[in-house]
């Protein structure tokens, strides 16, 4: 009896010290991320494919100047699950652009018009071009960057997601950047050539500016031109970026669960059949 009233109260006791340390967590001056609500998440999540378009723009005309997306092909933006363009889209999207190749029979590189296969072109030839036109910060390519930078949720949330398979704090993340930025509160020191932002996962400020501002982009399909519709459309094709396949990889999940629940029916009602008559 003593034992079971020992155990029960080391058992409290680890409650409330996880209990607290969650709580800690929140309070203690950690990042805060809300979440948001995708069309993408949850067991049937899908991409909108009329919002990874806006987004694709927003990357062409705002992000593309600073930030690679390397493991991006023009081709992918027209595959199942993706942006929805056709295959004379693409092609003359990709004629837009040019790229390095070769060498040629003289050993020498050239450029050329950009192909179907080819991936999307880097703003900058290597890390150090780009950190020279960046005053020294190297701005990260963004092909993974919503499965890359996430905020932890802390305790109790994190369980609750392993529970709901919530896999968005990424582009979670990549909204509340955009929107976070703002004038410093007073008592607050921003270096010079940085920019307040709280939402900022390794500080306060960051190097970039704000790439984001009211009607800043032009949208042809009546969609409200607000810095918090730009970040939405933008985090939403960075998720699709870093996951192109997720409609494809909910879909056959959806479909093993209905499979194994049929088979284990079926399990159950042959266990029933074969032992019916038999004494227990």
């Amino acid at each position: 009896m003593k034992t079971l009233i020992a155990n029960a109260v080391r058992a409290a006791i680890a409650v409330a010290f996880v209990a607290t340390a969650g709580t800690a967590f929140a309070a203690g001056g950690e990042k805060h991320i809300e979440k948001q609500d995708w069309s993408f998440a949850g067991p049937f999540g899908h991409y909108d494919k009329a919002q990874l378009q806006r987004g694709f723009q927003i990357y062409k005309e705002v992000c593309s100047g600073c930030h690679a997306l390397s493991l991006v092909a023009f081709r992918n933006l027209g595959e199942e699950g993706g942006l929805g363009y056709s295959d004379e889209q693409i092609k003359a999207l990709a004629a837009e652009y040019t790229v390095m190749d070769g060498p040629d029979d003289e050993g020498e590189m050239f450029e050329r018009a950009a192909k179907a296969s080819d991936r999307l072109p880097s703003p900058f030839p290597n890390e150090q071009a780009a950190r020279a036109s960046n005053s020294g910060a190297y701005p990260p390519d963004l092909s993974l960057i919503a499965k890359a930078r996430a905020v932890e949720r802390g305790f109790p949330w994190f369980v609750f997601d392993a529970f709901t398979q919530y896999q968005e704090q990424g582009v979670d993340y990549l909204y509340a950047l955009l929107t976070g930025y703002h004038e410093a509160p007073e008592g607050v020191a921003v270096p010079e050539g940085q920019y307040y932002n709280p939402n900022f996962i390794a500080g306060h400020s960051l190097a970039m500016a704000p790439p984001l501002f009211d009607e800043g982009i032009e949208y042809s399909d009546g969609t409200p031109m607000t810095v918090d519709q730009y970040a939405r459309d933008v985090a939403s094709f960075l998720m699709w970026t870093a996951e192109p396949k997720l409609e494809q990889r909910k879909l056959m999940g959806f479909r093993v669960m209905v499979f194994l629940l049929i088979f284990a029916s079926l399990l159950f009602f042959t266990k029933k059949k074969l032992w019916r008559n038999v004494e227990h």
